[in-house]
């Protein structure tokens, strides 16, 4: 390469990839604790297909599981919290990328690419989220219309026909009301909350205080059931059942530590350091409420055989035992409206972390483009069609299927998350970062010990329990839950090579690779040191100091910076001391 007296200080656009953790966003501060926190309602809801799941392996030692889940998320959650009122990033996939990419560390960073990749396992967490709760939507509508209403089950063809329409509509709604901005998801979030979880909190809580109908095929909620039915025959507390238990944690922290999108959206709270840390509590707060009581009063009302029998539509016959037959309809508006308010929070959350992504550039840069309301709508609108490729990868696989492939994402962006926190409070890099909102004291070993216990215990548990027939196609799952995850290594390889091609322009007149060599070889042009070594093509724009910073400059804009330069000390070393980042030539006109 030429170096027309230039100081070649580095390879490529590296001033670029800095993984600053100032910068802004780019998304707008429109939401307090309390919108965050109806935002994150959905959750709750996340436990109907695990119920159902997990009951064929544990029985009435689920009650435990779900529980002590959301106890542990308080671990995670305060951990992350810190990170993302400090960072104002968009909770564990923003924050991941925020702290293992080094200043200058080049476009193929390792650190780059593990920011990266736990952006990625966590995008693949939520996104299944979206396609599952429509298709049991629909699996409550149609239950409704063969108990309810009497009519005969719907054909396969059918089914798949109205779980797509019903995906179209419910995911158009929330793009047209999300694109207005988060607090307009807010508003929707809290009129959904209203109709799903004060009714969900009435079916629930009436069976234990005995103001039931008792219709159905239902007995009443008993202890005893419970007891009776606390784990499943032939289970002798060996290594084994310990294994399937840690693989159980593994599949509920998915649905019971998944209160931790409220800090999802870091970036978009007015007061991060008080939003964060309230939103959190709170939303885990109901959480381990109602994942305790939900499966309590499930198992005390219904057997195992029951429980397989209803499918995730468990809450169904409750329903009906304590309203009588208008139950079945009180069931189909809470349950659907719960799952609509888990779709939005699935789909702006997942949104958010795709967003981050290509605003990082660990993502097409499209992903990074927002409305005029600051919304990422191409990010909304792929998450839109995502969700209808996986309307039909569930339709002719599983639910569960699915749901534990994506635990596996869950499980190692927790774990990353954890490593991230845990960077934070000892890289001198993060030394004077101001953290509005901080962990208690200690909370540096207990993210120590979580790591270890998601990548060394849950993980490998998680694929031992599907295996051995925790799940339906277990062996599937752990296939495509390693498949989707591995894919992004050659898609971030390639993304980044694109990227690199559209982001190498001069730092002052904008001018691409491609433009540059156009300008000087193509139309003869020759710049102002017209001398024999002048290169007729470059391959990458040499980068030079400008003060504390790296930027790309090409040789035009260097002599023209350089050239009439009146201080010694720049035209000997090369670096120029003050130059305005806002100086900007005409390039177009230059060219003509």
């Amino acid at each position: 390469m030429a170096r027309h007296g230039i100081r070649i200080l580095a390879e490529g656009n590296s001033h670029i990839f800095g993984g600053e953790f100032g910068a802004d966003s780019g998304l707008v501060k429109s939401i307090d604790w309390k919108q965050g926190v109806i935002i994150a309602m959905g959750v709750p809801i996340l436990i109907l297909p695990g119920i159902y799941d997990i009951a064929g392996t544990a029985w009435g030692l689920s009650i435990f599981i779900w529980t002590i889940s959301v106890l542990q998320g308080f671990a995670q959650n305060l951990a992350i919290g810190e990170m993302a009122a400090a960072l104002e990033t968009p909770g564990i996939g923003g924050c991941a990328q925020k702290v293992f990419t080094k200043p200058n560390s080049g476009r193929y960073s390792l650190g780059r690419f593990i920011g990266a990749f736990t952006a990625w396992a966590y995008w693949f967490t939520w996104t299944p989220v979206i396609p599952i709760f429509t298709c049991t939507s629909v699996d409550y509508i149609t239950k409704y219309l063969e108990y309810g209403l009497g009519m005969e089950p719907l054909s396969s063809t059918a089914t798949l026909l109205l779980q797509l329409a019903f995906g179209a509509i419910i995911f158009s709604v929330i793009i047209l009301v999300g694109s207005r901005g988060l607090s307009g998801g807010a508003k929707l979030g809290l009129i959904l909350a209203l109709i799903a979880i004060v009714p969900l909190l009435v079916v629930i809580v009436m069976p234990l205080l005995g103001l039931t109908v008792g219709g159905g095929e239902l007995g009443g909620f008993s202890i005893d059931r419970i007891m009776e039915n606390i784990v499943p025959p032939g289970w002798d507390w060996g290594v084994s059942e310990f294994i399937m238990i840690f693989g159980m944690f593994a599949y509920a922290q998915w649905c019971a530590c998944a209160w931790e999108s409220a800090a999802t959206y870091g970036a978009e709270y007015k007061t991060p350091g008080r939003d964060v840390p309230k939103a959190l509590i709170s939303a885990g707060l109901v959480c381990l409420a109602l994942y305790f009581i939900v499966p309590f009063v499930v198992y005390g009302m219904m057997t195992p055989e029951q429980i397989d029998a209803w499918g995730v539509s468990t809450l169904y016959p409750i329903a009906q035992f304590d309203f009588g037959d208008i139950g079945l309809i009180l069931a189909l508006i809470l349950l659907v409206a719960g799952m609509i308010m888990l779709i939005q929070t699935a789909f702006l959350g997942s949104s958010r972390t795709l967003y981050f992504m290509g605003h990082e550039g660990n993502m097409p840069k499209f992903f990074g483009k927002t409305n005029k309301n600051d919304a990422p709508i191409y990010a909304m609108l792929f998450q839109f069609a995502m969700g209808m490729i996986f309307i039909l990868i569930i339709h002719f696989g599983s639910v569960g299927m699915i749901l534990a492939a994506s635990s596996f994402g869950f499980s190692f962006a927790l774990g990353m998350g954890m490593l991230a926190f845990i960077v934070t409070r000892r890289s001198a890099r993060f030394k004077d970062l101001p953290r509005p909102y901080k962990a208690p004291r200690g909370w540096f070993y207990v993210a120590c010990f979580l790591m270890c216990y998601q990548f060394f215990v849950l993980i490998p548990s998680l694929a031992y329990w599907c295996i051995n027939g925790g799940i339906q196609d277990g062996v599937f799952s752990v296939i495509i839950g390693a498949v989707i995850l591995l894919m992004y290594i050659p898609l971030w390889i390639l993304i980044q090579y694109f990227n690199g091609k559209d982001d190498e322009r001069c730092f002052i007149c904008r001018r691409t690779v491609d433009q540059y060599n156009c300008y000087v070889s193509k139309d003869n042009n020759l710049d102002n040191d017209e001398v024999a070594d002048i290169m007729d093509q470059m391959d990458d724009l040499p980068v030079l100091q400008v003060g504390n910073a790296f930027v790309p400059l090409c040789p035009i804009c260097y002599e023209l910076t350089f050239g009439f330069s009146t201080n010694p000390e720049e035209k000997a070393t090369g670096v120029k001391l003050n130059l305005s980042t806002d100086t900007k030539y005409d390039f177009d006109a230059r060219d003509d």
